[in-house]
């Protein structure tokens, strides 16, 4: 599949992916390496790899990481409330030693997480390493033989490999610098805002039939908002959200109702410090100028 095609691909599922994008994904996928998306929240990283299962028609395997994360949440670990279970009923039969001690470390008390479960499966599947700058920077050790050999340790079961290869997305919100060495494993890319007529290709492929004049407006007022001081600017799908929010309300003109486009600054900025800075007075001037 060529880069131009992918892009047509993904445009057909309603993300509109900028050339340099495209061609990272295409990169990654014809390489077989992982790609490391980075960006501002909300601007349409953990959807890449939705849409690429979506694509490629393949299973796509979640890992959100969080502070804390490590290998029992996120590779393997044992099912021990069976494996006692096990040597309870063992012992009751006068079983004990290596024998039972191989039984209860085998496949069948084995609990697959994200990790492990992503490189065993028949068809390779979209992994999705989700704000991966949210672990610890010990967790990024554990993914390191994961990325580079497609294998994983299991002191008691010895090397997995790789049944197929995962197609590996990782994001990163800029919550703190990651690793050389992880970097220096994954293409990457960086994902900005959409320009104005990017995200106005996006809003009219996920709300068809919404009125021309509304879109401009709406992508308008949105980016406007984006350059005020907020703690959290609205990323595309708050906009999807105030656009839905509109068209259900039968606005057609962000001017025409100060009262309903106040209430509807709900779907778009999400702390009390962002609504009250953003008056009725502020948001008639920013749908004045979005007209």
């Amino acid at each position: 599949m060529q880069w131009t095609t992918l892009q047509t691909a993904m445009a057909d599922t309603g993300y509109i992916a900028d050339d340099d994008l495209a061609m990272a994904i295409h990169l990654a996928l014809s390489l077989g390496r992982p790609l490391l998306l980075e960006g501002a929240a909300g601007v349409g990283k953990t959807e890449v790899a939705r849409v690429l299962a979506q694509i490629k028609n393949t299973q796509l395997i979640r890992l959100q990481c969080y502070e804390g994360l490590d290998a029992a949440q996120a590779i393997y670990e044992w099912n021990y409330q069976r494996q006692l279970l096990s040597i309870r009923a063992a012992a009751e039969d006068g079983e004990t030693g290596r024998s039972v001690e191989q039984r209860i470390f085998s496949e069948e008390f084995l609990l697959e997480r994200p990790l492990l479960k992503a490189i065993r499966q028949d068809t390779p599947p979209v992994l999705l390493i989700d704000e991966i700058d949210r672990a610890d920077e010990e967790f990024e050790a554990y993914l390191l033989e994961i990325l580079s050999e497609f294998q994983i340790t299991i002191p008691e079961l010895g090397t997995v490999s790789a049944t197929s290869q995962p197609i590996v997305i990782l994001t990163a919100n800029g919550t703190r610098d990651l690793s050389d060495a992880l970097r220096r494993r994954c293409l990457y890319a960086h994902v900005a805002y959409p320009d104005r007529t990017t995200e106005l290709a996006i809003l009219k492929a996920r709300c068809t039939g919404i009125e021309a004049t509304l879109a401009g407006q709406i992508v308008g007022f949105v980016q406007s908002l984006r350059k005020e001081d907020l703690e959290k600017k609205p990323g595309i799908a708050e906009m999807l959200d105030f656009a839905a929010a509109l068209m259900g309300l039968g606005i057609a003109d962000l001017t025409q109702d100060p009262v309903v486009l106040q209430a509807t600054l709900a779907t778009l900025l999400k702390t009390q410090a962002d609504r009250d800075n953003i008056t009725t007075e502020i948001a008639q001037r920013l749908a004045g100028k979005a007209a």
